[in-house]
């Protein structure tokens, strides 16, 4: 009577002698996985932007993008506004914004950062630390606002992937993220919490390229 290992052992031994068909394709189709858009790519970003509690707001350009921002800081009565980039703080001042930007993120009332790029399918903001804001600017701050423009829309994450690929060559950054809302979680008797990992609020506003 031949012992389990020996059974074992016997059917492993038909099993490589006898061909299995492989139960998919061997060649990765270059195929979308997801249908395209049939909508614009703002209109779509900001439909799933604003699902996730996103607060969005198109600005036909740099004017009222810096006149959007500046009311908005003035009605948040926002003390300590954290922002790295230098274009972003040139244009705000240019435009009369009269505090000093906060150097602590620990303590500040919101940050500002641009990003690489926004998925419209997804409504998510793809980050990395090739930016001047760095790893941790749209992270610690309790508010999270975004600038971006027209041109850094994509339709899908592997677009925004393969455009850092082509942006960065070899030179990929140490940290490319999805930021897809307020972070969120529910692993507390399954209730959704809002904030509790991240920033509580996020905006973005999208500047016509």
């Amino acid at each position: 009577m031949s012992t389990s290992r020996e059974r074992i052992l016997k059917n492993i031994k038909q099993a490589l002698v006898t061909k299995v068909p492989v139960p998919f394709l061997t060649n990765a189709s270059n195929a979308e996985l997801f249908q395209p858009s049939i909508k614009e790519l703002e209109i779509e970003f900001a439909e799933h932007f604003t699902g996730l509690q996103g607060k969005f707001s198109f600005c036909a350009n740099e004017q009222e993008l810096s006149s959007q921002l500046l009311q908005l800081i003035s009605v948040r009565k926002w003390e300590q506004v954290f922002c790295k980039e230098a274009a972003f703080c040139e244009m705000l001042v240019a435009k009369g914004f009269d505090k000093t930007f906060s150097n602590d993120i620990s303590s500040c009332d919101v940050s500002i950062t641009g990003c690489e790029y926004l998925v419209a399918r997804t409504g998510s903001m793809i980050l990395s630390s090739a930016s001047v804001s760095g790893r941790t600017t749209s992270v610690y701050a309790p508010i999270h606002i975004c600038l971006a423009k027209t041109n850094q829309l994509v339709y899908s994450i592997d677009e925004a992937l393969r455009g850092m690929t082509e942006k960065y060559g070899t030179n990929i950054p140490s940290m490319i993220s999805l930021a897809t809302g307020p972070s969120r979680t529910a692993d507390i008797e399954k209730t959704l919490v809002v904030g509790v990992h991240g920033p509580k609020e996020v905006f973005c506003f999208l500047t016509d390229d």
